[in-house]
Protein backbone atom coordinates (compact mmCIF):
# COMPACT_ATOMS: atom_id res chain seq x y z
CA UNK A 1 0.00 0.00 0.00
CA UNK A 2 1.37 3.41 -0.98
CA UNK A 3 1.38 6.56 1.11
CA UNK A 4 1.16 10.25 0.20
CA UNK A 5 0.50 9.69 -3.49
CA UNK A 6 1.57 12.64 -5.65
CA UNK A 7 -0.07 13.82 -8.86
CA UNK A 8 1.64 14.63 -12.15
CA UNK A 9 2.08 18.36 -11.50
CA UNK A 10 3.73 17.76 -8.12
CA UNK A 11 6.00 15.07 -9.61
CA UNK A 12 7.10 17.36 -12.44
CA UNK A 13 7.91 20.14 -9.97
CA UNK A 14 10.03 17.68 -7.98
CA UNK A 15 11.91 16.80 -11.20
CA UNK A 16 12.32 20.51 -12.04
CA UNK A 17 10.42 19.93 -15.29
CA UNK A 18 8.24 22.91 -16.11
CA UNK A 19 6.98 21.77 -19.49
CA UNK A 20 6.74 18.34 -21.13
CA UNK A 21 8.17 18.07 -24.62
CA UNK A 22 5.83 17.20 -27.55
CA UNK A 23 6.89 13.54 -27.57
CA UNK A 24 6.11 13.15 -23.88
CA UNK A 25 2.71 14.82 -24.19
CA UNK A 26 1.72 12.64 -27.16
CA UNK A 27 3.06 9.47 -25.52
CA UNK A 28 1.21 10.09 -22.25
CA UNK A 29 -2.07 10.62 -24.09
CA UNK A 30 -1.53 7.48 -26.20
CA UNK A 31 -0.62 5.29 -23.21
CA UNK A 32 -3.71 6.47 -21.33
CA UNK A 33 -5.99 5.78 -24.29
CA UNK A 34 -4.54 2.54 -25.74
CA UNK A 35 -3.88 -1.00 -24.51
CA UNK A 36 -0.68 -1.29 -26.57
CA UNK A 37 1.67 1.60 -27.29
CA UNK A 38 5.01 1.62 -29.10
CA UNK A 39 7.16 4.67 -28.40
CA UNK A 40 10.03 5.34 -30.80
CA UNK A 41 12.22 8.28 -29.87
CA UNK A 42 15.95 9.09 -29.84
CA UNK A 43 18.14 8.45 -26.81
CA UNK A 44 17.94 11.24 -24.23
CA UNK A 45 14.51 12.63 -25.15
CA UNK A 46 12.76 11.65 -21.92
CA UNK A 47 11.08 8.33 -22.71
CA UNK A 48 11.27 7.16 -19.07
CA UNK A 49 9.27 10.16 -17.85
CA UNK A 50 6.86 9.67 -20.78
CA UNK A 51 5.89 6.15 -19.71
CA UNK A 52 6.38 6.55 -15.95
CA UNK A 53 3.85 9.36 -15.49
CA UNK A 54 0.83 7.49 -16.91
CA UNK A 55 2.03 4.29 -15.23
CA UNK A 56 2.08 5.92 -11.79
CA UNK A 57 -1.35 7.44 -12.40
CA UNK A 58 -2.78 3.99 -13.20
CA UNK A 59 -1.59 2.21 -10.04
CA UNK A 60 -3.94 1.09 -7.28
CA UNK A 61 -2.78 2.77 -4.08
CA UNK A 62 -4.59 0.17 -1.94
CA UNK A 63 -2.68 -2.78 -3.42
CA UNK A 64 0.30 -4.43 -1.75
CA UNK A 65 1.22 -6.43 -4.85
CA UNK A 66 3.45 -5.87 -7.89
CA UNK A 67 1.29 -4.08 -10.45
CA UNK A 68 3.79 -3.23 -13.20
CA UNK A 69 6.81 -4.99 -14.65
CA UNK A 70 9.51 -3.17 -16.63
CA UNK A 71 11.89 -5.44 -18.59
CA UNK A 72 15.21 -3.92 -19.67
CA UNK A 73 18.30 -5.25 -21.49
CA UNK A 74 20.97 -4.15 -19.01
CA UNK A 75 21.73 -3.61 -15.34
CA UNK A 76 22.63 0.01 -16.04
CA UNK A 77 19.22 0.74 -17.55
CA UNK A 78 17.45 -1.02 -14.67
CA UNK A 79 19.32 1.14 -12.16
CA UNK A 80 18.69 4.28 -14.19
CA UNK A 81 14.92 3.75 -14.42
CA UNK A 82 14.74 2.89 -10.72
CA UNK A 83 16.53 6.15 -9.89
CA UNK A 84 14.28 8.21 -12.18
CA UNK A 85 11.04 6.79 -10.76
CA UNK A 86 12.32 7.11 -7.19
CA UNK A 87 13.29 10.73 -7.83
CA UNK A 88 9.65 11.39 -8.77
CA UNK A 89 8.73 10.82 -5.12
CA UNK A 90 5.38 9.35 -6.15
CA UNK A 91 4.79 7.46 -2.91
CA UNK A 92 4.95 4.06 -4.63
CA UNK A 93 7.72 1.56 -3.90
CA UNK A 94 9.97 0.65 -6.84
CA UNK A 95 12.81 -1.88 -7.01
CA UNK A 96 15.26 -3.07 -9.64
CA UNK A 97 16.64 -6.62 -9.85
CA UNK A 98 19.37 -7.77 -12.20
CA UNK A 99 22.20 -10.24 -12.63
CA UNK A 100 25.61 -9.51 -11.15
CA UNK A 101 24.49 -8.84 -7.61
CA UNK A 102 23.67 -11.31 -4.80
CA UNK A 103 20.21 -12.87 -4.93
CA UNK A 104 20.02 -12.24 -1.18
CA UNK A 105 19.73 -8.51 -1.89
CA UNK A 106 16.72 -9.14 -4.12
CA UNK A 107 15.06 -11.27 -1.46
CA UNK A 108 15.53 -8.59 1.20
CA UNK A 109 14.15 -5.81 -1.02
CA UNK A 110 11.22 -7.95 -2.19
CA UNK A 111 10.07 -8.86 1.34
CA UNK A 112 7.85 -5.80 0.99
CA UNK A 113 6.71 -5.96 -2.60
CA UNK A 114 7.09 -2.87 -4.80
CA UNK A 115 4.27 -1.56 -6.95
CA UNK A 116 6.75 -1.39 -9.84
CA UNK A 117 9.41 -4.03 -10.46
CA UNK A 118 12.22 -3.38 -12.95
CA UNK A 119 14.57 -6.11 -14.09
CA UNK A 120 16.60 -7.85 -16.72
CA UNK A 121 14.81 -10.81 -18.35
CA UNK A 122 17.21 -13.39 -16.89
CA UNK A 123 16.78 -12.25 -13.28
CA UNK A 124 13.01 -11.81 -13.59
CA UNK A 125 12.78 -15.30 -15.13
CA UNK A 126 14.65 -16.67 -12.12
CA UNK A 127 12.21 -15.03 -9.69
CA UNK A 128 9.25 -16.32 -11.70
CA UNK A 129 10.66 -19.86 -11.76
CA UNK A 130 10.96 -19.84 -7.97
CA UNK A 131 7.52 -18.25 -7.38
CA UNK A 132 8.95 -15.50 -5.18
CA UNK A 133 5.89 -13.29 -5.71
CA UNK A 134 2.46 -13.37 -7.31
CA UNK A 135 2.19 -12.52 -11.00
CA UNK A 136 -1.60 -12.25 -11.13
CA UNK A 137 -1.73 -8.56 -10.16
CA UNK A 138 0.71 -7.39 -12.85
CA UNK A 139 -1.47 -5.34 -15.19
CA UNK A 140 1.16 -3.31 -17.06
CA UNK A 141 4.20 -4.60 -18.96
CA UNK A 142 6.85 -2.18 -20.24
CA UNK A 143 9.63 -3.38 -22.53
CA UNK A 144 12.17 -0.56 -22.49
CA UNK A 145 14.73 -0.65 -25.33
CA UNK A 146 12.98 -3.88 -26.35
CA UNK A 147 15.06 -4.28 -29.52
CA UNK A 148 18.26 -4.30 -27.46
CA UNK A 149 16.87 -7.10 -25.27
CA UNK A 150 16.24 -9.16 -28.39
CA UNK A 151 19.65 -8.25 -29.81
CA UNK A 152 21.61 -9.39 -26.76
CA UNK A 153 19.91 -12.80 -26.65
CA UNK A 154 17.12 -12.38 -24.11
CA UNK A 155 14.32 -13.58 -26.42
CA UNK A 156 13.98 -16.97 -24.70
CA UNK A 157 13.71 -15.43 -21.21
CA UNK A 158 11.40 -12.66 -22.44
CA UNK A 159 9.08 -15.20 -24.05
CA UNK A 160 8.98 -17.25 -20.84
CA UNK A 161 8.26 -14.20 -18.66
CA UNK A 162 5.60 -12.68 -20.92
CA UNK A 163 3.79 -16.00 -21.39
CA UNK A 164 3.25 -16.15 -17.63
CA UNK A 165 1.59 -12.72 -17.46
CA UNK A 166 -2.04 -13.69 -17.96
CA UNK A 167 -3.68 -10.58 -16.48
CA UNK A 168 -2.03 -7.85 -18.57
CA UNK A 169 -4.23 -4.97 -19.67
CA UNK A 170 -1.53 -2.65 -21.00
CA UNK A 171 1.74 -3.09 -22.90
CA UNK A 172 4.26 -0.33 -23.63
CA UNK A 173 7.33 -0.84 -25.83
CA UNK A 174 10.07 1.74 -26.27
CA UNK A 175 13.05 1.94 -28.59
CA UNK A 176 15.48 4.36 -30.18
CA UNK A 177 15.71 2.19 -33.31
CA UNK A 178 13.51 2.28 -36.40
CA UNK A 179 11.99 -0.76 -38.08
CA UNK A 180 12.61 -3.48 -35.50
CA UNK A 181 10.39 -6.55 -35.85
CA UNK A 182 8.30 -7.25 -32.75
CA UNK A 183 8.04 -10.96 -31.87
CA UNK A 184 4.57 -12.50 -31.95
CA UNK A 185 4.78 -13.57 -28.27
CA UNK A 186 4.72 -9.92 -27.17
CA UNK A 187 1.11 -9.84 -28.43
CA UNK A 188 0.84 -6.24 -29.61
CA UNK A 189 -0.99 -6.74 -32.90
CA UNK A 190 -3.28 -3.77 -32.29
CA UNK A 191 -1.09 -0.87 -31.22
CA UNK A 192 -0.62 2.87 -31.28
CA UNK A 193 2.79 3.93 -32.61
CA UNK A 194 4.37 7.21 -31.51
CA UNK A 195 7.38 7.84 -33.76
CA UNK A 196 9.78 10.70 -33.08
CA UNK A 197 12.84 9.13 -34.68
CA UNK A 198 14.58 11.34 -37.21
CA UNK A 199 13.29 14.57 -35.68
CA UNK A 200 16.50 15.54 -33.87
CA UNK A 201 19.36 15.19 -36.32
CA UNK A 202 19.44 18.87 -37.33
CA UNK A 203 21.11 19.69 -33.99
CA UNK A 204 23.89 17.16 -34.64
CA UNK A 205 27.02 18.05 -36.60
CA UNK A 206 29.14 15.19 -37.96
CA UNK A 207 32.78 15.94 -38.77
CA UNK A 208 35.55 13.71 -40.10
CA UNK A 209 39.06 13.84 -38.62
CA UNK A 210 41.82 12.32 -40.74
CA UNK A 211 44.69 10.46 -39.08
CA UNK A 212 47.97 9.99 -40.99
CA UNK A 213 48.76 7.00 -38.75
CA UNK A 214 46.82 3.75 -38.64
CA UNK A 215 46.75 3.61 -34.83
CA UNK A 216 45.14 7.10 -34.67
CA UNK A 217 46.28 7.74 -31.08
CA UNK A 218 48.24 10.95 -31.68
CA UNK A 219 45.41 12.30 -33.82
CA UNK A 220 43.01 11.48 -30.99
CA UNK A 221 45.22 13.46 -28.61
CA UNK A 222 45.23 16.46 -30.97
CA UNK A 223 41.44 16.23 -31.29
CA UNK A 224 40.99 16.15 -27.50
CA UNK A 225 43.27 19.19 -27.18
CA UNK A 226 41.22 20.87 -29.89
CA UNK A 227 37.87 20.39 -28.09
CA UNK A 228 39.41 21.31 -24.73
CA UNK A 229 37.83 20.57 -21.37
CA UNK A 230 34.47 19.39 -22.60
CA UNK A 231 32.69 16.22 -21.60
CA UNK A 232 32.50 13.45 -24.18
CA UNK A 233 32.60 9.73 -24.97
CA UNK A 234 35.26 7.98 -27.06
CA UNK A 235 33.67 4.92 -28.69
CA UNK A 236 35.62 1.77 -29.50
CA UNK A 237 34.47 -1.57 -30.88
CA UNK A 238 36.59 -3.83 -28.67
CA UNK A 239 37.62 -4.05 -25.02
CA UNK A 240 41.26 -4.38 -26.11
CA UNK A 241 40.98 -1.10 -28.00
CA UNK A 242 39.63 0.59 -24.87
CA UNK A 243 42.68 -0.62 -22.96
CA UNK A 244 45.00 0.69 -25.68
CA UNK A 245 43.37 4.13 -25.69
CA UNK A 246 43.22 4.20 -21.88
CA UNK A 247 46.94 3.39 -21.53
CA UNK A 248 47.80 6.09 -24.06
CA UNK A 249 45.72 8.79 -22.32
CA UNK A 250 47.13 7.73 -18.96
CA UNK A 251 50.65 8.24 -20.33
CA UNK A 252 49.59 11.79 -21.26
CA UNK A 253 48.10 12.42 -17.78
CA UNK A 254 44.58 12.80 -19.18
CA UNK A 255 42.07 11.51 -16.64
CA UNK A 256 39.27 9.34 -17.96
CA UNK A 257 37.01 6.42 -17.18
CA UNK A 258 36.35 3.14 -19.02
CA UNK A 259 33.08 1.32 -19.61
CA UNK A 260 32.59 -2.09 -21.20
CA UNK A 261 30.84 -5.40 -20.64
CA UNK A 262 33.98 -7.12 -19.39
CA UNK A 263 34.18 -4.92 -16.28
CA UNK A 264 32.68 -5.88 -12.93
CA UNK A 265 29.28 -4.29 -12.30
CA UNK A 266 30.67 -2.26 -9.37
CA UNK A 267 33.49 -0.85 -11.52
CA UNK A 268 31.12 0.04 -14.37
CA UNK A 269 28.79 1.83 -11.99
CA UNK A 270 31.63 3.77 -10.37
CA UNK A 271 32.96 4.75 -13.78
CA UNK A 272 29.57 6.25 -14.66
CA UNK A 273 29.33 8.01 -11.28
CA UNK A 274 32.72 9.69 -11.82
CA UNK A 275 31.70 10.69 -15.34
CA UNK A 276 28.39 12.14 -14.18
CA UNK A 277 29.94 14.19 -11.38
CA UNK A 278 32.80 15.60 -13.46
CA UNK A 279 35.68 13.67 -11.87
CA UNK A 280 36.31 12.33 -15.36
CA UNK A 281 35.32 14.37 -18.39
CA UNK A 282 36.12 11.54 -20.80
CA UNK A 283 34.64 8.05 -20.97
CA UNK A 284 36.16 5.38 -23.25
CA UNK A 285 33.43 2.88 -24.03
CA UNK A 286 32.06 0.16 -26.25
CA UNK A 287 28.57 0.39 -27.72
CA UNK A 288 27.25 -0.66 -24.30
CA UNK A 289 27.36 3.07 -23.49
CA UNK A 290 25.49 4.10 -26.64
CA UNK A 291 22.12 3.88 -24.90
CA UNK A 292 20.40 2.75 -21.73
CA UNK A 293 22.74 4.51 -19.29
CA UNK A 294 22.29 7.72 -17.36
CA UNK A 295 25.02 10.17 -18.39
CA UNK A 296 25.01 13.96 -18.64
CA UNK A 297 24.51 16.09 -21.72
CA UNK A 298 27.77 16.26 -23.63
CA UNK A 299 29.17 18.40 -26.41
CA UNK A 300 30.82 15.65 -28.43
CA UNK A 301 31.40 11.97 -29.05
CA UNK A 302 34.30 10.42 -30.96
CA UNK A 303 34.11 7.32 -33.14
CA UNK A 304 37.69 6.19 -32.47
CA UNK A 305 36.82 2.94 -34.22
CA UNK A 306 34.19 3.05 -36.94
CA UNK A 307 30.97 1.24 -36.01
CA UNK A 308 30.06 -1.89 -37.93
CA UNK A 309 26.36 -1.13 -38.32
CA UNK A 310 24.18 1.90 -38.98
CA UNK A 311 22.22 1.36 -35.74
CA UNK A 312 25.41 1.59 -33.68
CA UNK A 313 26.38 4.81 -35.48
CA UNK A 314 22.94 6.29 -34.77
CA UNK A 315 22.92 5.33 -31.09
CA UNK A 316 26.47 6.55 -30.48
CA UNK A 317 25.60 9.90 -32.07
CA UNK A 318 22.48 10.01 -29.90
CA UNK A 319 24.66 10.58 -26.85
CA UNK A 320 25.21 14.17 -27.98
CA UNK A 321 22.81 16.79 -29.41
CA UNK A 322 20.10 15.46 -27.14
CA UNK A 323 16.62 17.04 -27.13
CA UNK A 324 17.28 20.67 -28.16
CA UNK A 325 21.03 20.89 -27.50
CA UNK A 326 23.77 21.02 -30.11
CA UNK A 327 26.59 18.49 -30.35
CA UNK A 328 29.30 17.12 -32.61
CA UNK A 329 30.13 13.55 -33.59
CA UNK A 330 33.73 13.18 -34.77
CA UNK A 331 34.51 10.30 -37.13
CA UNK A 332 38.20 9.55 -36.61
CA UNK A 333 39.53 7.70 -39.66
CA UNK A 334 42.92 6.63 -40.95
CA UNK A 335 43.68 8.37 -44.25
CA UNK A 336 43.36 5.07 -46.17
CA UNK A 337 40.36 3.78 -44.24
CA UNK A 338 37.10 3.47 -46.17
CA UNK A 339 33.96 4.81 -44.52
CA UNK A 340 30.95 2.47 -44.33
CA UNK A 341 28.11 3.29 -46.71
CA UNK A 342 25.89 4.48 -43.85
CA UNK A 343 28.34 7.27 -42.94
CA UNK A 344 27.82 9.98 -45.50
CA UNK A 345 30.76 12.09 -46.59
CA UNK A 346 31.13 14.94 -44.13
CA UNK A 347 33.28 18.05 -43.75
CA UNK A 348 36.88 17.54 -42.64
CA UNK A 349 37.54 19.04 -39.20
CA UNK A 350 40.65 21.19 -38.87
CA UNK A 351 42.15 20.41 -35.44
CA UNK A 352 45.24 22.58 -35.73
CA UNK A 353 43.90 25.00 -33.10
CA UNK A 354 44.86 23.48 -29.74
CA UNK A 355 43.52 24.30 -26.28
CA UNK A 356 45.39 23.70 -23.06
CA UNK A 357 43.61 21.00 -21.07
CA UNK A 358 43.07 22.15 -17.51
CA UNK A 359 43.66 19.71 -14.64
CA UNK A 360 40.54 18.13 -13.16
CA UNK A 361 38.77 20.12 -10.47
CA UNK A 362 36.71 17.29 -8.91
CA UNK A 363 37.44 13.94 -7.31
CA UNK A 364 35.01 11.39 -5.85
CA UNK A 365 34.72 10.22 -2.25
CA UNK A 366 33.01 6.99 -1.18
CA UNK A 367 30.78 6.87 1.92
CA UNK A 368 30.00 3.48 3.49
CA UNK A 369 26.35 4.21 4.30
CA UNK A 370 23.27 4.62 2.16
CA UNK A 371 19.52 4.59 1.84
CA UNK A 372 19.04 1.43 3.94
CA UNK A 373 20.74 3.24 6.84
CA UNK A 374 18.12 6.04 6.56
CA UNK A 375 20.85 8.39 5.32
CA UNK A 376 19.70 11.17 2.97
CA UNK A 377 21.53 13.50 0.59
CA UNK A 378 20.76 16.28 3.06
CA UNK A 379 22.56 14.39 5.84
CA UNK A 380 25.65 14.03 3.64
CA UNK A 381 25.55 17.67 2.57
CA UNK A 382 25.24 18.74 6.20
CA UNK A 383 28.26 16.68 7.24
CA UNK A 384 30.47 18.07 4.46
CA UNK A 385 29.30 21.68 4.83
CA UNK A 386 29.36 21.89 8.62
CA UNK A 387 31.99 19.47 9.89
CA UNK A 388 33.96 19.47 6.63
CA UNK A 389 33.81 23.29 6.35
CA UNK A 390 33.07 23.20 2.62
CA UNK A 391 31.38 26.12 0.91
CA UNK A 392 28.31 25.32 -1.19
CA UNK A 393 30.21 25.68 -4.46
CA UNK A 394 32.76 23.13 -3.20
CA UNK A 395 30.09 20.45 -2.73
CA UNK A 396 29.55 18.59 -5.98
CA UNK A 397 27.03 15.97 -7.05
CA UNK A 398 25.91 13.50 -4.37
CA UNK A 399 24.72 10.05 -5.49
CA UNK A 400 22.91 8.00 -2.86
CA UNK A 401 22.72 4.20 -3.26
CA UNK A 402 21.09 1.49 -1.17
CA UNK A 403 24.18 0.73 0.92
CA UNK A 404 26.65 3.52 0.09
CA UNK A 405 26.98 7.02 -1.35
CA UNK A 406 29.37 9.03 -3.50
CA UNK A 407 30.13 12.74 -3.39
CA UNK A 408 32.23 14.96 -5.65
CA UNK A 409 34.58 17.42 -3.93
CA UNK A 410 37.52 19.55 -5.12
CA UNK A 411 40.75 17.55 -5.41
CA UNK A 412 42.54 20.19 -3.35
CA UNK A 413 40.48 19.50 -0.21
CA UNK A 414 39.87 15.75 -0.56
CA UNK A 415 42.68 14.54 1.72
CA UNK A 416 41.68 16.93 4.52
CA UNK A 417 38.05 15.86 4.24
CA UNK A 418 38.96 12.19 4.54
CA UNK A 419 41.14 12.91 7.58
CA UNK A 420 38.45 15.02 9.29
CA UNK A 421 35.29 13.13 8.35
CA UNK A 422 36.30 9.45 8.27
CA UNK A 423 34.45 7.46 10.97
CA UNK A 424 31.90 10.26 11.42
CA UNK A 425 28.31 9.33 12.24
CA UNK A 426 25.52 9.79 9.74
CA UNK A 427 22.22 9.09 11.47
CA UNK A 428 23.23 6.18 13.73
CA UNK A 429 25.88 4.69 11.46
CA UNK A 430 29.61 5.27 11.71
CA UNK A 431 30.77 5.64 8.09
CA UNK A 432 34.07 5.19 6.33
CA UNK A 433 35.01 7.88 3.83
CA UNK A 434 37.63 7.04 1.23
CA UNK A 435 38.73 8.21 -2.18
CA UNK A 436 37.91 6.14 -5.29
Amino acid sequence: MANQIKGQEEILRKLNIYELNPMQEEAIAAINENENTILLSPTGTGKTVAFALPLLASLDKESNEIQALILVPSRELAIQIEQVIRSMGSGYKVNAVYGGRPMSKDKIELKHLPAILIGTPGRISDHFANDRFSKEFIKTLILDEFDKSLEVGFEYEMRGVINQLSTLSKRILTSATQGVEIPVFVNVNQRKIINYLGTKQSKLTIKTVISPSKNKLNTLLHLLNHVGNQQGIIFCNLKDSIQTVSSFLESKNISHGCFNGGMEQKDRERSLIKFRNGTNQLLIATDLAARGIDVPEMKFIIHFELPLYKEEFTHRNGRTARVSAKGTAYVLKWKEERLPDFIVKTAIQDISKQSERKPNFWTTLFISGGRKDKISKGDIAGLFLKKGNLTKDQLGIIELKQDCAFVAVPITVADNLIENLNNSRLKKKKVRITSI
